[in-house]
């Protein structure tokens, strides 16, 4: 869902110059945070669009707001999604990071007015990815496929199954399941590198059955 596709520096300040808060009609459970413990069930993670270069400042400048504001009970996590990536270089392996999503920031939230407005107008933000100034929340599958929180899959797969990766350093391996842990959420798989055959332990959310 998340559209690779910048806005130009002057139309993103144009669209920051124009913006208005928008007025969510919500229900009591979703009211602006005014103390005491709020449900994290309500919360869900949405996907916010930066100037490139700037996803990290825009994480520590909405952490700080938050921490300043006490409103951690609405904003609870933010995510700048990176990944290894492994290079053969010179016959040497080289496992270098990487942002998964330039351009973008994930956030885990309670959308009220108030942290809408606190996450649109921080330096940075050019505009939640929505319908207009609606946010959409991110599906369980793409939280699962992005990697940015543990969710508990029911990965209908036995051992002998051919699985591809989908994130990792071995992102787009195939390779064959020879152990399974339900309760680890984990698979020990092996997988053809370099000519030989490597046994490696991988995530139910790092996998596609095939």
């Amino acid at each position: 869902m998340i559209e690779t596709e910048n806005k130009t520096g002057q139309e993103s300040l144009e669209a920051i110059d124009e913006i208005q808060e928008p007025q969510f009609e919500l229900e009591d459970s979703n009211a602006p945070f005014r103390g005491g413990a709020r449900d994290d069930s309500q919360a869900k993670w949405y996907v916010v669009h930066t100037y490139s270069g700037h996803e990290n400042k825009v994480k520590i400048n909405i952490e700080k707001i938050v921490e300043n504001r006490g409103m951690k009970d609405l904003i609870l996590e933010i995510v700048v999604p990176t990944e290894d990536r492994v290079e053969i270089k010179n016959g040497q392996r080289k496992v270098k990071t990487k942002k998964m999503f330039p351009g973008y920031v994930i956030i885990k939230m309670i959308v009220t007015n108030e942290s809408w407005y606190l996450v649109r107008n921080t330096q940075g933000v050019t505009g939640f990815v929505g319908h207009g100034s609606e946010p959409i929340p991110l599906t369980n599958e793409e939280v699962r496929r992005m990697g940015i929180e543990k969710v508990y899959i029911d990965l209908d797969i036995d051992v002998g199954d051919t699985i591809k990766v989908i994130n990792g350093p071995f992102e787009s391996f195939m390779g064959i399941v020879e152990e399974i842990s339900m309760e680890k959420q984990t698979l020990r798989v092996k997988i053809s590198m370099f000519g030989r055959d490597t046994p490696v332990e991988l995530g139910f959310g790092q996998v596609d059955k095939i």
